[in-house]
């Protein structure tokens, strides 16, 4: 399977319930899975957001 990936920096005035929000909404609307959070002794967050990359569809077949 491939997966393309998108980093996502939260800044340390986000809160844990917003950031979880956030996320939950890149999740259902844009298929988004969470694959790993670092934090930072600052507070920040570091994120890395990854999805199935879909090919192109094929005549003939539906997904």
């Amino acid at each position: 399977m491939d997966y393309e990936y998108a980093p996502l920096r939260l800044p340390s005035n986000v809160d844990r319930l917003t950031a979880a929000a956030q996320l939950a909404i890149r999740a259902e609307f844009s298929g988004w899975e969470l694959a790993r959070v670092q934090l930072f002794p600052d507070g920040s967050r570091r994120v890395m957001l990854r999805r199935l990359v879909q090919g192109p569809a094929q005549p003939g077949l539906s997904y």
